[in-house]
């Protein structure tokens, strides 16, 4: 199919069956999907599917993209869009993503006021595993949880060549020329996972996943407790092949309560190019942690003292410039690199920090994050831009 215009559409499931997808997009090329509101698509825990997605594509032997997916409320329990995730011999490219409202209704949570049996599902608002020249601009994203195969992140990733009968599926999937900028993060159990994994402990590596550029983005209400997660900002890691590289995160705002970043890579790999900047965030609890061991070798992380983490697990790394807010006692500023900023939560001046939940992130004219970028901005995310990117979203 070529050249689909799918424009205020209400494309929905019901509230308790299984319904799986509402727009697939693999094989198309030259589709729009804009305008619509497509909602309650879901797989329940222990049913006749486990993902479910409002938007998905990434998956066959056609030529896919370029896809526009732009001003419509998705609403799915799996994934709210993914790209990848099965067999393939294309990889879709040019891919612009905008003016969306990512949303998983609380009361699909165990636990919440309005939970019913079935438990549907859950794992991520927005996935990526086999894609190319991606544009993630001016989103919404709220309400993510961990507890079935995942950890509640609200963004993934992660380049997959997938593994299903028969071995590894896909040995040419890729994830590269990612662009995050503009985007709102709520309530959620981490914000992004950012890794070139092998397709389970035996399977085969993707073909690529490098240059992610991060920037401009809020992320608050991040709860490892509430949402069943890490509580982290990001974890970052790879396999000895391909190697993550070519990752910037630069001009964010958030307040990650246990850990800044999660790290992992066999030793003695080190990924290139990665870069963290201008940003204002909690360092969490325990502040650069180990995603554990890997097999037949030492993670590079595992001495879990920020310093020692970037020295031993990055080259090439740029890690200045940032606002850590919070630092606890255990990791004073002699054991961060050099040429970032501590302060309290209160110090930094935001209008209204809120304890990162739902506050007011402007800062006040006496902020020391006033000028102090080394662009010559203010630290962090622009508040003032983020918002109105995504003004007109919900």
């Amino acid at each position: 199919m070529t050249q689909i215009v799918l424009d205020r559409l209400y494309i929905h499931g019901t509230p308790k069956d299984e319904t799986r997808r509402g727009v697939e997009l693999s094989g198309g090329t030259s589709v729009a999907v804009q305008d619509s509101y497509i909602s309650d698509f879901h797989c329940n825990s222990g049913g006749t599917c486990v993902d479910s997605q409002a938007v998905s594509g990434g998956i066959g032997s056609l030529p896919m993209g370029p896809y526009k997916i732009d001003d419509n409320f998705l609403e799915a329990a799996g994934e709210n869009i993914i790209f990848g995730g099965g067999a393939a011999t294309q990889t879709p490219a040019d891919i612009e993503i905008r003016f969306n409202h990512f949303f998983k209704p609380m009361f699909w949570m165990p636990g919440q006021p309005g939970f019913s049996n079935p438990a549907f599902v859950v794992k991520n608002n927005f996935e990526v595993k086999n894609a190319q020249r991606v544009l993630f601009d001016s989103n919404v994203l709220e309400d993510t949880w961990g507890g079935f195969t995942q950890h509640g992140y609200s963004i993934v990733i992660t380049p997959k060549n997938q593994h299903g009968d028969g071995g590894s599926v896909c040995p040419l999937c890729l994830v590269t020329d990612v662009t995050v900028r503009y985007v709102t993060i709520s309530h959620v159990g981490g914000a992004f996972l950012i890794a070139n994994a092998l397709a389970g402990p035996n399977g085969g590596a993707p073909s690529q996943g490098q240059r992610y550029s991060i920037h401009d983005v809020i992320a608050d209400d991040i709860d490892a407790v509430k949402y069943t997660g890490h509580g982290a900002f990001a974890q970052i890691s790879t396999v000895a092949a391909p190697l993550l590289q070519a990752v910037t995160i630069n001009h964010v705002t958030a307040f990650p309560p246990n850990v800044l970043f999660n790290v992992g890579a066999p030793e003695p790999v080190k990924m290139p190019g990665i870069v963290f900047t201008n940003s204002i965030v909690t360092s969490g609890d325990s502040a650069i942690t180990s995603t554990g061991p890997f097999p037949n070798a030492e993670n590079c992380a595992r001495f879990d003292v920020p310093l020692t983490t970037v020295a031993e697990c990055f080259s090439g790394l740029s890690f200045s410039s940032n606002a850590m807010l919070a630092a606890p006692t255990l990791y004073p500023p002699s054991k961060w690199p050099t040429g970032n900023f501590f302060y309290s939560t209160a110090a930094i001046g935001f209008v209204n920090y809120n304890n990162g939940v739902g506050g007011d992130y402007h800062l006040l004219p006496s902020s020391p994050a006033k000028g102090a970028a080394s662009d010559g901005s203010d630290l962090g995310a622009n508040v003032d831009v983020v918002l109105s990117a995504v003004s007109a979203v919900q």
